[in-house]
């Protein structure tokens, strides 16, 4: 298949720039085999799923995970962007920086707008180690581990995605908008942004239901948002994150598969990972490592019944992904229904129930 099969028009007064409140109020709209489609709200997801189904949510938190700095090559000094990707050691990124061409290995780059309120025992700075070939640079930094952490916290900004940043600048808002509401593990760069729309009201409605959840963790990269860039889906490869599931959890989900529950993923993260640590048989194992699955039409899906996930953009790996799941034609005409009645697309925007076509 090609990257224009995936290709549709959404105008831009569609693309949602901050959340609606409460979080459980965004729109959902129920694409499942054979049915109607249904317009309803995420607070109605109760009565959508039975006792016995699980929800599986992906707990990554994002980090601030933007930095602005200053590069400095001899008496030369240019002002940088940097977006972290991927963290190889306590002290190295990986990271997408503008202007990428400027940077050498061996350049120093200073983190920290002048005139902030960071007050660190040290000062963030890195030297960039190596240039890959696809536009990643590696950044191995003085600091290290937990002092790493907490300078990337103090002078970062969250990471918001392209499409919002173009038309708005971050704000304290979004510390909490852009994070869900049972983040525990620190390590994305992007939101697992099916889970914003979740409540601790919704998660009581869901226990009264006796639909179980489980947590799983995936490590979301700025790879997310990087075009596909050749025009035979084949030739893609995907930026690798890491993930884990351990075996406890996946214990828990093959057994209440075979007690005739669903598997239900909250986003295509979660999804993802569960398919990476799934085998052939069905049989969801322990995980531990990365992953760089790329999902298309054609995939047999092993562990998921269900997908809950937001609207994605045109040609994107994601919306690959749930053509693949619920079927090209359903979501050609789910996208068309969605832009027509309004519905608010892309990470702050609502969200999708999709079941499984086959």
């Amino acid at each position: 298949m090609r990257v224009a099969d995936f290709d549709f028009h959404l105008p831009d007064e569609r693309i949602a720039l901050r959340p609606v409140s409460p979080r459980d109020s965004a729109r959902l709209l129920v694409v499942e085999p054979g049915a109607p489609r249904r317009d309803l709200e995420v607070r109605d997801l109760p009565g959508l799923l039975r006792a016995g189904d699980v929800l599986v949510l992906n707990d990554t938190r994002v980090i601030p995970a933007r930095l602005k700095g200053v590069r400095t090559r001899g008496e030369n000094r240019t002002v940088v962007e940097a977006t972290l990707h991927r963290r190889l050691s306590p002290h190295a990124w990986t990271a997408f920086m503008r202007p990428g061409k400027r940077l050498a290995p061996g350049d120093r780059v200073a983190f920290g707008e002048s005139g902030d309120r960071a007050c660190l025992a040290a000062s963030l700075d890195a030297t960039v180690r190596e240039k890959g070939e696809g536009g990643e640079v590696t950044l191995a930094f003085d600091l290290a581990g937990p002092d790493l952490d907490a300078a990337i916290s103090e002078r970062g900004a969250m990471p918001l995605p392209p499409y919002i940043a173009a038309k708005r600048p971050e704000d304290e808002q979004d510390r909490t908008d852009y994070q869900t509401v049972y983040a525990a593990e620190d390590g994305s760069v992007a939101a697992p942004t099916a889970g914003l729309h979740f409540t601790p009201e919704l998660f009581a409605c869901l226990a009264e239901a006796g639909v179980t959840i489980e947590k799983v963790t995936l490590h979301v990269g700025a790879g997310t948002f990087l075009p596909v860039k050749t025009e035979d889906l084949s030739e893609h490869v995907m930026h690798a994150e890491w993930g884990e599931v351990d075996a406890s959890t996946a214990e828990r989900l093959n057994t209440a598969r075979a007690a005739g529950g669903r598997i239900v993923c909250v986003g295509t993260t979660s999804l993802r990972l569960l398919e990476s640590a799934a085998g052939e048989d069905g049989q969801v194992r322990a995980f531990l490592g990365e992953t760089a699955i790329f999902i298309t039409p054609g995939y047999r899906f092993r562990a998921a019944d269900g997908l809950m996930t937001n609207f994605h953009l045109p040609k994107s790996t994601l919306f690959m992904l749930v053509s693949a799941f619920a079927g090209v034609q359903a979501m050609r005409a789910a996208y068309d229904h969605a832009i027509s009645s309004g519905y608010r697309f892309y990470s702050y925007g609502d969200a999708s129930l999709l079941w499984r076509a086959a």
